[in-house]
């Protein structure tokens, strides 16, 4: 069953022009752990799974590590360079070397760690072109959740944050087939 999730997912994407040039942009930078996440995956199978092209997202998710230089302004010197290879995108560049502090966790070993502590199983995945322009991905929570349409927090991730972010973002009313869960209730 997981086997057929992952074939899927890199289906989707391969299918998908515009994410194929957002990840050959991302590859280009040549950063080290470098993936593209959260809702630039989670929208996109959200939207298949319920028959949409494709909803709007806030911005794109850049993570990579690097924790000889964690500076936010190495990260806005990123963002800068990739709005001029595509201004039509709001890029969001985070170094995960620097991310534990903000989170109050102990340093990160790289990204696979970082994306872990994100806050729905479904939105701690991520994407990249391999070496060999191969889709890689990587999902420390798996893709069964995304792919089932389940929203759950991940472990220790702070219940009420939580909460309060699944209330402003306002998932059920785009994608009414999700199954929320806040705590041991369901929406």
């Amino acid at each position: 069953m997981a086997s057929n999730f992952k074939s899927e997912l890199i289906n989707i994407i391969q299918s998908d022009k515009w994410m194929i040039e957002i990840l050959e942009n991302i590859k280009g930078l040549n950063l080290n752990d470098c993936w593209v996440g959260a809702g630039f995956i989670r929208n996109k199978i959200w939207d298949y799974k319920h028959g949409f092209d494709r909803t709007e997202l806030n911005d794109i998710d850049v993570i990579y590590f690097n924790d000889k230089n964690p500076s936010k302004k190495k990260d806005l010197l990123i963002e800068k360079q990739l709005s001029e290879i595509n201004s039509d995108i709001n890029w969001s560049v985070k170094n995960q070397a620097r991310m534990n502090l903000r989170n109050g966790h102990a340093p990160y070993e790289d990204c696979f760690q970082a994306i872990s502590y994100w806050p729905e199983t479904a939105t701690a995945i991520a994407v990249r072109l391999n070496t060999n322009d191969e889709i890689e991905f990587i999902a420390p929570y798996g893709l069964v959740d995304l792919f089932n349409l389940i929203v759950i927090p991940t472990p220790g991730f702070d219940l009420k944050v939580y909460n309060d972010r699944i209330a402003s973002k306002s998932w059920i009313a785009k994608w009414c087939n999700l199954n929320i869960k806040t705590g041991y209730n369901t929406i």
